[in-house]
């Protein structure tokens, strides 16, 4: 192909490289120069024009590309129309790409005017989708390169091949342990329901258990035999091939295949076998919807596809989901893109202050600065994505104090009836949030020392995939406040009474808790007395 700058009247045949205005007539780039286009470009004054001329060993672009998309097209997918030099493949079923990743590298490598741009490996795709791009570079490509891609993949199994989704049924087994609250093992069975639903399986058969060797060999006798696949979620995650759920498996005449995976999150699933049944050890991280290194098991199981231990062990490239700052639900065409988690920022400001005398804490001034409005600016200056602000107490004089600052705010009745009528309100508030939050901090007014950075610290260790629920600061060895709870929690938040917090709900759910080391006395002081008060400002 020779590309340049030609004579406008040697130009017939020729590939118009850019567009070009003539008078009121735009000829666009790629048209095919014919002998009435030169005549009315001569006429418009238009002497020389950027072209491609093609030689008789060029394929013009939109052959060569349908030319390669046609060999490559595989079972399950289908290629469309060249134009403008591409050509498109697509999924006519949902499944699972298998990839010759080989060949298609030795394609590419051919010649720089071929190129083909694929989904990656394993990766779930959805009816219609696009799997594969094949451009040809402007305006032509070789006839023997063209060729030459058309003999690789006669060479070789399917190049690009689309397994479909055949597995129908799964069985869930869910273990607990003293304390498991039943809308946790309620919400992990809806999640993994969902997870599976969206690979066309269905959770035919689901049932909860102690964390006992006992108790699960009992629950795995009673799988139905139509089961294709069993899954296992325990209340405690698994340490090793010798801890309670592998071993349960293999006293069932299973094997456990593989332990681990490097893949994060997703480290701690195992991949086993039961009378001919996969049976996937499921890590924590499945109770979250977002994308997991189970994902990456549980398609390809569902395609129909082995999975090996070297295929997990391959995994590890790619494989550190949880720093990517979009991390989606597999295959939800609602989440294409997900949002980082939204976190609302809730500070209570509706006590009485009776400690304080006839002064209200909240609106003293500490460093020439009402003492709600340092909480407020601290929580203004973080990564929250919405701040409310609950009143009660002298509502007015709260408000005047924060002097007009850019927050929601709920006022509390009931103030009086004890703090958990605050949080309460808070959390009632967070829920009505658009969009949606997916964790509230709760942050105490008369706590000026907590700063941006705290409130940030405490949002960045918000991961449910890791089973960290509740996030708290700690100092040495003891808890402080603010504290982060998954929106999880709201329902048990809203049920509190008297005026306590919530700290017997944090005890009772320990293991979903993440303690997070905090340097300095922030999370730790507050000020209830005017003695601490003076004390503060003495210093």
């Amino acid at each position: 192909m020779k590309f340049g700058s030609f004579p406008t009247v040697d130009a017939e045949g020729m590939v118009l490289a850019h567009s070009v205005r003539a008078g009121d007539r735009t000829f666009k780039k790629g048209r095919v120069l014919s002998a009435e286009d030169l005549e009315a470009l001569t006429s418009a004054g238009v002497s020389t024009v950027y072209a491609a001329q093609l030689e008789p060993d060029d394929v013009p672009e939109d052959d060569a590309a349908a030319t390669i998309a046609a060999a490559l097209t595989g079972p399950n997918t289908r290629a469309d129309t060249a134009f403008t030099g591409r050509a498109n493949l697509y999924a006519t079923v949902p499944g699972v790409l298998e990839l010759n990743e080989t060949l298609i590298n030795k394609i590419n490598s051919l010649d720089e005017s071929i190129t083909v741009a694929t989904l990656p490996n394993f990766e779930a795709a959805t009816k219609g989708q696009m799997l594969a791009t094949i451009k040809i570079i402007p305006y032509a490509a070789p006839s023997r390169f063209v060729e030459q891609a058309v003999a690789l993949t006669a060479d070789a199994a399917p190049t690009l091949e689309l397994h479909p989704f055949n597995l129908k049924r799964a069985a869930l087994i869910l273990t607990s342990v003293d304390g498991t609250k039943q809308s946790v093992l309620a919400k992990s069975e809806t999640v993994i329901r969902t997870r599976l639903e969206s690979l066309g399986v269905s959770l035919s058969h689901a049932q909860t258990c102690a964390h006992t060797e006992t108790a699960l060999l009992s629950a795995l006798q009673e799988v139905p035999n139509n089961v294709e696949m069993i899954l296992i979620l325990g209340a405690s995650a698994t340490g090793d091939r010798r801890d309670v759920v592998p071993v349960s498996i293999e006293n069932s005449g299973g094997t456990i295949r593989h332990f681990g995976m490097p893949v994060d999150p997703g480290n701690l699933l195992f991949l086993g076998e039961l009378q001919g049944r996969p049976v996937v050890g499921l890590p924590g991280c499945a109770r979250s919807p977002k994308l997991n290194g189970a994902d990456w098991v549980l398609q390809r199981l569902a395609a129909g596809l082995t999975v090996t231990p070297q295929d997990i062990q391959s995994m590890g490239v790619g494989g550190l989901l949880k720093e990517i700052p979009s991390r989606p639900q597999p295959r939800d065409a609602k989440h294409t893109r997900e949002q980082a988690p939204r976190v609302a920022a809730i500070i209570l400001g509706g006590g009485r202050s009776t400690r304080m005398g006839p002064t209200n804490k909240l609106t003293s001034e500490i460093n020439g600065k009402p003492m709600i409005a340092h909480v407020a600016d601290a929580a203004l200056a973080s990564n929250a994505d919405g701040i409310i602000l609950v009143t009660g107490h002298e509502k007015d004089e709260v408000l005047k104090a924060l002097a007009g600052r850019p927050m929601g705010y709920a006022h509390n009745p009931d103030y009086a009836e004890g703090l958990s009528t605050s949080i309460k309100a808070g959390i009632k508030a967070a829920t009505e949030l658009d969009p949606p939050v997916d964790a509230a901090l709760i942050l105490l007014g008369d706590m000026p020392l907590v700063t941006a950075d705290l409130i940030n610290q405490l949002i960045q260790a918000h991961d449910p995939s890791d089973d960290k629920f509740i996030c708290v600061p700690v100092v040495g060895k003891k808890r402080g406040n603010p504290v982060l709870w998954d929106a999880t929690f709201f329902d048990d938040l809203l049920s509190l009474t008297g005026d306590v917090g919530a700290k017997a709900l944090m005890a009772q759910h320990a293991d979903l808790l993440c303690e997070v080391p905090v340097y300095g006395d922030a999370p730790l002081t507050d000020f209830d007395t005017p003695e601490a008060l003076h004390q503060h400002q003495a210093d």
